[in-house]
């Protein structure tokens, strides 16, 4: 089944891969990456809260540094970290439905961009205080910001993020979604929480979608309906926030000129959002975009055990204390403004 995933998905965005990533040099790592993403998959639906993506990456770095012999697999490697993690964008963009937003209504709208902007503002801040690198604060920000790894992904192309920077952003989103999962049914409880509060909290605050959706159920159904709701109409945000980013990397890479904005423009954000309308207007049956859907998920596990190759565990450990650290800041900080908001509105 999860073979027939990528062929698919190769097939369907065929227009976003350059010939250059179908040639017979790629081949060998792209197997590789997606033969190793199988076991991932199936370990992360075993491990739900971790997730397939947080799985790939650590298979790929335990591959990396104990096989040296990867020589004839390199080029294919880093081909697949790039293309088929656009690839994977574009088929995320058919679990997108425009419709929430309009059903969540203007409160919780202002709420997701009150939460979006308290993140990039901590994490430029904090991240200029710790002397980070532009690329891993904006990552850590907008992973906190909107989705997790999904969002991580979207835009880790539109930077030109080095794999390693990839891979300490997603993984201090990944500390901080287990920490969020129990600990804000605890608070939720201790406080008295309502259903509607605590969905909407959880829904604006928590990172990652699965996270979101095991917070929201372990306090109650209720919440954990609203919770999925509220997550799904932030996770559009990957739109608008791409685009922002991919107009300022343009601007600061020095060359105004036509051309230069043409190149760095993310197209295949574009096609993400072609593909949201699509599933939002329904022409397509739900159960074939909810198969692309999941066809995107897998890639994205694909995508991630490519980035894992291309880390260096030393390398990793020296630069995560500032990536954790920064991490905690903006979850805290999102956690905050949420509730103040929450409680406001509600």
């Amino acid at each position: 089944m999860v073979a027939l995933y990528i062929l698919l998905a190769l097939v369907l965005t065929f227009p976003i891969a350059t010939k250059s990533f179908y040639g017979k040099e790629n081949w060998a790592g792209a197997l590789l990456c997606l033969g190793l993403a199988v076991p991932a998959h199936y370990l992360g639906k075993a491990f739900p809260v971790a997730g397939g993506p947080v799985v790939g990456i650590l298979i790929g770095i335990i591959v990396t540094n104990t096989w040296k012999e990867q020589k004839n697999f390199t080029k294919g490697i880093k081909a697949t970290a790039k293309r088929v993690l656009q690839m994977a964008i574009v088929l995320f963009g058919f679990q997108m439905n425009f419709k929430n937003v309009i059903a969540m209504g203007s409160k919780a709208i202002l709420l997701i961009f009150c939460v979006v902007a308290t993140s990039f503002t901590v994490a430029f801040l904090v991240g200029k205080l710790l002397k980070m690198p532009t690329n891993e604060k904006t990552l850590i920000g907008v992973g906190t910001a909107i989705c997790g790894g999904s969002a991580i992904a979207a835009v880790s192309p539109i930077l030109e993020a080095e794999d390693k920077e990839v891979v300490r952003a997603i993984s201090t989103i990944f500390l901080f979604n287990i920490i969020a999962a129990f600990l804000f049914p605890a608070i939720g409880r201790m406080t008295g929480m309502s259903d509607t509060l605590f969905g909407m909290w959880a829904g604006s605050a928590i990172n990652d979608t699965s996270s979101v959706v095991a917070a929201g159920y372990a306090f109650s159904d209720g919440a954990g309906d609203i919770a999925t709701i509220v997550k799904l109409t932030r996770t559009i945000m990957i739109i608008p926030v791409s685009l922002v980013i991919a107009f300022m990397k343009s601007r600061k890479d020095g060359d105004k000129s036509q051309t230069s904005v043409m190149k760095s423009f993310p197209w295949f954000i574009l096609v993400f959002l072609l593909a949201s309308v699509v599933n939002t207007t329904g022409i397509i049956p739900a159960a074939m975009t909810s198969y692309w859907s999941k066809m995107g998920k897998f890639l994205i596990i694909v995508a991630m055990v490519a980035i894992g190759f291309g880390c260096d565990v030393g390398q990793l450990i020296k630069g995560g204390k500032k990536s954790i650290l920064l991490g905690l800041c903006c979850s805290v900080s999102v956690a905050v403004v949420s509730i103040l908001i929450n409680t406001a509105i509600n």
